[in-house]
């Protein structure tokens, strides 16, 4: 509002967005997948093994415990 007394233009210019641009989306289903690689761990003995492609670690049983395992 150039004068302040509410006759100031519609603000439509630059710098007047969301800011939804540019990425910083986590992707499909909330993005919180680690990718291929790295370890299962037991959260209930500590066991660690390799985690395997396509399996999720919640889905592993412990092999010492038998607890599901977590990455």
């Amino acid at each position: 509002m150039p004068r302040g007394d509410g006759t100031g233009s519609a603000g439509r210019g630059p710098g007047t967005g969301r800011g939804l641009g540019q990425g910083g989306g986590r992707g499909r289903m909330g993005g919180s997948g680690l990718g291929i690689g790295g370890e299962c761990v037991c959260p209930n003995c500590g066991h660690k093994t390799t985690h395997q492609a396509g399996t999720p670690c919640y889905k592993v049983k412990c092999p010492k415990c038998g607890s599901p395992m977590t990455r």
